[in-house]
């Protein structure tokens, strides 16, 4: 009897390989795939705005990467003593307005170099709801502030009011995702994009509401993906919510994916995305990676030296096998016993 609903997943036309340069936006689900990736010493760049949700803010973001965009003052503002970005996620906001514009900027010009280079772009998308600014909210020193109407990446937690919320209509998705579709393929003519929708449900905006707002999302890539051969998706949303399929397999907050859940869509993305000599290589590279994490309860002892020795020489062999990979981080480590031989 099967307890699975058997689901079987296109393989990408062009799979990936160590040689690729991945770049991946969106969701928080984007990062559980890019953590993944960056872990196996795939050559990755993610989320350079940081965590974005909905379809407007990806594009904006490509957008601005493709222009290598220089954000200035003007782009940011003030609440509760700390500098924010509309179009960026938290982690770049800071007291320092000066500090928090360089890390902005720098992290602009890293992701236009790399989109430049890059082979794959995974874009996860995570709602079709859109928050709009009203003009209501005010600077510290009383100023308005500016953007009346635009789409913002990030709420920073400000008042409610200052926003309107708007359910993204299919047609705007798609134009939205089309026109930044052909400006990314003049930029970089070689790019693949690899197109997925969260499996994280937004129950914050009401069940029914998620629902509609997933549905507009896979309509909307799915008329992409037919329109463009260097488009594909993988299907991350229907592979937990139709073939896992049961609450065992979510956080303790019923709306994200558990451990289990997002380890079995990494497993199918690996097996249709991936190439089987990049497979067979990234079996070798986790085991390093584990015995990197290894945390030893006597140290001193022979057999923990010999631990690191036989792991130094199987990452010097990886190293010497495929030079276009980075083993820095393990040689380093590893190279403990062999210093004190």
């Amino acid at each position: 009897m099967d307890f699975m609903l058997p689901f079987e997943v296109k393989k990408l036309s062009r799979l990936i390989n160590y040689h690729n340069k991945i770049l991946l936006i969106g969701s928080c689900f984007t990062e559980h795939i890019g953590n993944s990736l960056g872990e196996l010493k795939f050559s990755v760049l993610q989320n350079p705005n940081g965590i974005l949700f909905d379809p407007v803010s990806v594009c904006k973001s490509l957008v601005s990467y493709v222009q290598n965009k220089q954000y200035s003052d003007s782009d940011l503002f003030q609440l509760n003593e700390v500098w924010h970005s509309w179009q960026h996620h938290s982690r770049f906001s800071n007291t320092d307005k000066k500090q928090c514009l360089r890390n902005i900027n720098e992290s602009q010009s890293n992701a236009h170099h790399f989109l430049k280079a890059a082979d794959k772009l995974i874009i996860t998308l995570g709602t079709s709801f859109s928050y709009r600014l009203t003009g209501l909210g005010q600077n510290s020193n009383g100023s308005p502030l500016e953007g009346l109407g635009a789409a913002v990446a990030n709420c920073h937690r400000a008042p409610a009011q200052w926003f309107n919320k708007q359910l993204l209509e299919i047609e705007e998705i798609v134009a939205a995702l089309d026109n930044c579709i052909k400006q990314l393929l003049q930029f970089n003519p070689k790019l693949q994009f690899i197109f997925t929708v969260s499996p994280v449900r937004h129950i914050r905006d009401g069940v029914v509401e998620n629902n509609r707002s997933k549905a507009r999302l896979i309509e909307s890539v799915h008329h992409l993906v037919n329109k463009y051969e260097q488009a594909y998706y993988f299907p991350a949303y229907e592979i937990v919510i139709d073939v896992l399929r049961d609450y065992r397999y979510y956080d303790v907050d019923l709306v994200h994916p558990n451990y289990m859940a997002t380890e079995f869509v990494l497993e199918r993305f690996s097996e249709n995305c991936i190439d089987e000599e990049a497979q067979q290589m990234a079996v070798e590279i986790k085991s390093l990676v584990i015995a990197r994490k290894h945390k030893p309860f006597h140290p001193e002892t022979n057999a923990h030296k010999s631990f690191l020795m036989s792991n130094y020489e199987k990452a010097k062999t990886l190293q010497e096998l495929f030079p276009f990979i980075d083993f820095a981080d393990e040689l380093n480590y590893f190279s403990q016993a062999s210093k004190n031989r």
